[in-house]
């Protein structure tokens, strides 16, 4: 049975009567809101904790995170030794003589002694032509002397008789005169045939072709059967000097003086000969002459170095790059080229301390290419030679190890 809206009203207004089920959801309501309340202070604690955390290692950063956000760098550390103050520039190597073969007699080629690129000596046969004329032309000569000789002879045993009758006076004066004049002119006429003798022997001489001097042969320019003609502008063979070679070099006017004040005192300044690339040095030589005028086109004076060449690695007319040592720098702070950057003008390097880098402007004195003397730093500092682009004043840095290798006694120029 429905109950009427006045009993429904009655029951509300009603304190001590209450619906069915009413106890059972206030107690589930107070129960839920304890449940909230837990969580949310839970959830707040845990968020304050993290937060104090990081404000925690923001204010007090650990290891790892330092680790974390510096650069790793490569690392080499300055020392003290000596090194060399060089003139570097551009040279070719000249050899001390070039000579060229000519035939100085007309005749058809017998034998050709030599093999293209071979390295002659002083006297090896090279050329032979036909000696059969010029054997005749000696011939001949030997004869005519023979027969002026055998004149002179007669000549002077009638001046003989001509001066024993002319004390008896069995003869004019004239007579003696004259037998006198001709016994001069018999004389001439025997210095004359020696003359043709000796001439004819050194054409003879020519037959036989040998190497005026020691050094390397080029390509063959005649062969066996050719005929070759005297005064020919076409060379038989061309020898090339070797041992020893020379550098020729242009250094600027402005070092001139330097290299003249250690010439005065009479010492010998080393020239070292790079490749092209120069990288690889090819020989070692000391410095020869400097020229006797300075070229006023290019402001420059040539230097001539000579080196032995006992390897052959200098070739005639090779581009080379001459390093001419002028003075060493003794006990001077020396560090890796790889490590001296540039802002314009100013050199600089990356100095390492307690794992921070600063930057330290330098002085450059000399270098050998892979070490640098430098004035800035001290011996014993540790200097970045990579990851330049991430280095700044204050970087944190973290020095990579590098791997184990023998340690070297000197990576300077020690000269």
């Amino acid at each position: 049975m429905i109950p009427s809206l006045e009993e429904t009203e009655e029951r509300i207004t009603q304190p001590g009567l209450a619906r069915p089920g009413d106890g059972a959801n206030g107690a589930s309501r107070s129960k839920g809101m304890w449940v909230v309340c837990l969580v949310a202070v839970g959830v707040l604690g845990v968020a304050f904790a993290v937060r104090s955390e990081k404000l925690k290692h923001k204010e007090n950063p650990t290891a790892a995170d330092e680790a974390s956000h510096s650069v790793i760098i490569r690392a080499d550390k300055a020392y003290r030794g000596d090194m060399g103050v060089y003139i570097n520039a551009l040279g070719t190597v000249t050899p001390i003589s070039t000579i060229n073969v000519f035939s100085q007699v007309s005749g058809q080629v017998l034998a050709v002694h030599y093999a293209e690129g071979q390295i002659v000596h002083k006297g090896d046969p090279l050329v032979d032509i036909d000696p059969r004329p010029y054997q005749a032309q000696v011939q001949q000569a030997e004869g005519l002397l023979d027969h002026d000789r055998g004149v002179l002879s007669q000549a002077q045993i009638d001046l003989a008789r001509y001066k024993e009758a002319f004390a008896s006076n069995a003869v004019a004066k004239q007579v003696l005169d004259d037998q006198e004049q001709i016994v001069i002119q018999d004389q001439g006429a025997v210095k004359f045939d020696l003359g043709q003798v000796q001439y004819a022997v050194v054409q003879l001489s020519y037959c036989h072709i040998t190497a005026p001097t020691s050094g390397r042969v080029g390509l063959r320019l005649v062969d066996s059967g050719n005929t070759v003609f005297a005064g020919s502008s076409n060379a038989l063979v061309v020898i090339t000097q070797l041992q020893p070679i020379t550098v020729v070099f242009n250094v600027a006017e402005d070092h001139l003086g330097e290299v003249q004040a250690q010439l005065h005192q009479h010492k010998p300044l080393a020239v070292e000969a790079y490749d092209r690339s120069a990288e690889t040095k090819v020989a070692t030589g000391t410095l020869l002459t400097v020229d006797n005028q300075i070229d006023t086109s290019t402001g420059t004076v040539r230097f001539r170095s000579e080196f032995r060449n006992g390897d052959l690695a200098l070739f005639p007319n090779q581009f080379v790059n001459a390093r001419l040592l002028v003075k060493t720098l003794k006990d001077s702070v020396l560090i890796p080229s790889a490590a001296i950057q540039r802002n314009g003008t100013q050199a600089f390097v990356f100095a390492v301390e307690k794992n921070v880098v600063s930057v330290r402007n330098i002085t450059e004195q000399s270098t050998d290419g892979r070490t640098t003397a430098v004035q800035g730093l001290r011996a014993g500092e540790i200097v970045a030679i990579s990851s330049f682009d991430k280095l700044q004043e204050g970087t944190p840095v973290q020095v990579e190890q590098p791997a184990q290798k023998e340690t070297a006694v000197d990576k300077g120029a020690t000269l």
